[in-house]
C-alpha cells in the first residue's frame, strides 16, 4: 500500500511547489497529493487566482475544478446543464470503461433519481434512527471496552473500520461472520488499481465486485421471498422503483450504499481523534463540556471533508465565471476546497468545535443529492465520542497518520494511538 512518511522538508518543498508552479500545470486531481496532504496551497491559489480552472492533461484526462463555495452549489443544482449519469462518466474523476458503468441512483439524473433513493428513504426516518442508535450505542460501547491499554494499535483498523463495518451489517442485515467482506468491497470499489493499489488491475477490481455481485444476490432472492423487512436490501426487494433493476443497477446501488455507509463514517471518525491532537486546546474544550458534541460532529464532518469531491459531466456548451465549458467536458466540485472558502466560512482553517454555524459545510453534497444517510453518519459519530469522553480522560495520537492514495476517498489507513494504561 502507498503509505510512506515523507520527512518534512519534503513535504514543505512539496507544499512550496503550488505557489512557483504556473496554473496552466495545476493538476489538483494528483491523489499523490491527497496521500501527502499537500493540496491545501493549490485549492487556496486556485480559489484566489482561478477558481474555474482546467487541467487539460491527467492521468483521469481533462477537467475542469470548481473550488469556491458558492459556485459548486450552482453546478450541484443545475442538473438541465450538469449531468451526474454513469452514461456519461458518473460522479467520480476516474473515467470508467462504459462497458462497466453500473447506475445508482447517485449517478442518475431526475426524475429517475428520486424514485430509486426514496426505495431506501425510509431507513434514515428519525423514528428508525432512534431505534439504530440503541445498537450503535450498545456495540460502540464494547469496542470501546475492548482496546488495549497502555500499547500502541491502529485506531483505523480497531475503532473506525470495526464500528462502521458493524453498522453496514446491520443496515444490510448481512451474515455477521463475513461482514469485513463489506470493508473490502468497498474498498476495491474507490481504489485505483496498480502495483501498490489494493488491486494490480481494472480486471482484478471487476472480479472481486462481481463476488460482491453474486454474494447480494443470494441474500436479495431471499429478501423477495420474504415479507418486508427494515434493512436496505429488503426495502430496495419490495419497491417498485427497485424491484427490478438490471444487474449493472444493483450492483452500483450496492457500491453506492457500501460506499456511502463505510468510508465517509469510517473517515471522519479517524479524522475526528486526529484533529482533537492536532488542536489540544479544542480537546480540552470537548472534555470540560461534552453538550458541545452537537456542534463539534458537524465542524469535523467539514473538517475532515471524507470526500474530496463529486464530478458532473457537461450536457451542452456553457459559460461560467467566464469558461467556456464544452459539452462532454469533466466538472469536478472540490467540496474539498469549499469547505475551506473564506468567503463562504470565517476562519475556515481554525477547527473550532463550538463554531456558530458549524452546518455550513459541503461534505454530504447539496440539492437532491444531498447524502441520504447524513442524519445517521452524525448520529454514529455523535455517539462514539459520547462514549469515548465517558470511558477515556485522553487517547494520545503517538505517530503520523498514513493516508489513502485517492482524491476521491479523503481518508486514513492508518492511525496510530495509545490509550493510558
Amino acid at each position: 500500500m502507498h503509505g510512506t512518511i515523507e520527512s518534512a522538508a519534503k513535504l514543505d518543498a512539496l507544499r512550496a511547489r503550488a505557489t512557483s508552479l504556473p496554473l496552466e500545470q495545476f493538476d489538483p486531481g494528483d491523489p499523490e497529493l491527497f496521500r501527502t496532504d499537500t493540496f491545501w496551497p493549490y485549492f487556496d491559489r486556485l480559489r484566489r487566482e482561478d477558481p474555474v480552472h482546467y487541467c487539460k492533461d491527467s492521468m483521469f484526462g481533462p477537467y475542469w475544478s470548481v473550488t469556491r463555495y458558492n459556485d459548486i452549489m450552482e453546478i450541484e443544482t443545475n442538473h438541465a446543464v450538469f449531468s451526474s449519469a454513469s452514461a456519461l462518466g458518473g460522479i467520480t474523476i476516474r473515467d470508467i470503461d462504459p462497458d462497466l458503468r453500473r447506475e445508482s441512483f447517485i449517478s442518475m439524473d431526475p426524475p429517475r433519481h428520486a424514485a430509486q433513493r426514496k426505495s431506501v428513504a425510509p431507513m434514515f426516518t428519525p423514528t428508525h434512527l432512534d431505534n439504530l442508535a440503541i445498537n450503535i450505542r450498545k456495540r460502540s460501547a464494547e469496542c470501546l471496552d475492548n482496546l488495549p491499554r497502555g500499547e500502541v494499535f491502529d485506531w483505523v483498523d480497531q475503532v473506525s473500520i470495526e464500528l462502521t463495518t458493524q453498522m453496514l451489517a446491520v443496515l444490510f442485515d448481512f451474515p455477521w461472520e463475513d461482514r469485513r467482506k463489506l470493508t473490502r468491497w468497498s474498498d476495491i470499489a474507490t481504489t485505483i488499481p496498480g502495483p501498490d493499489g489494493l488491486v494490480a488491475t481494472e480486471d482484478e477490481r471487476q472480479v472481486e465486485l462481481t463476488e460482491c455481485a453474486q454474494y447480494f444476490s443470494r441474500l436479495w432472492k431471499e429478501r423477495i421471498a420474504q415479507p418486508l423487512k427494515s434493512d436496505l436490501l429488503s426495502m430496495m426487494a419490495h419497491s417498485d422503483a427497485t424491484r427490478d433493476m438490471d444487474a449493472k443497477n444493483f450492483l452500483g446501488n450496492l457500491i453506492l450504499l457500501i460506499v456511502g455507509g463505510n468510508d465517509t463514517t469510517r473517515n471522519t471518525m479517524s479524522g475526528s481523534l486526529l484533529a482533537l491532537s492536532q488542536h489540544p486546546e479544542q480537546y480540552r474544550k470537548l472534555r470540560d463540556n461534552p453538550a458541545l458534541l452537537d456542534s463539534f460532529v458537524p465542524e469535523v464532518i467539514r473538517w475532515q471533508t471524507p470526500l474530496a469531491h463529486m464530478r458532473r459531466t457537461a450536457l451542452s456548451d456553457f459559460e461560467f465565471r467566464g469558461k467556456q465549458i464544452k459539452k462532454g467536458d469533466k466538472v469536478v466540485m472540490w467540496y474539498v476546497s469549499g469547505n475551506r472558502d473564506e468567503e463562504a466560512i470565517e476562519k475556515p482553517y481554525d477547527f473550532i468545535i463550538d463554531r456558530a454555524r458549524p452546518r455550513t459545510h459541503l461534505s454530504f453534497g447539496f440539492g437532491i443529492h444531498r447524502c441520504v444517510g447524513l442524519r445517521l453518519a452524525e448520529l454514529q459519530l455523535k455517539i462514539i465520542w459520547e462514549e469515548i469522553l465517558k470511558r477515556f480522560d485522553h487517547i494520545d495520537v503517538v505517530g503520523e497518520p498514513r493516508r489513502v492514495y485517492s482524491s476521491f476517498v479523503k481518508g486514513l489507513e492508518s492511525l496510530p494511538v495509545k490509550i493510558a494504561a
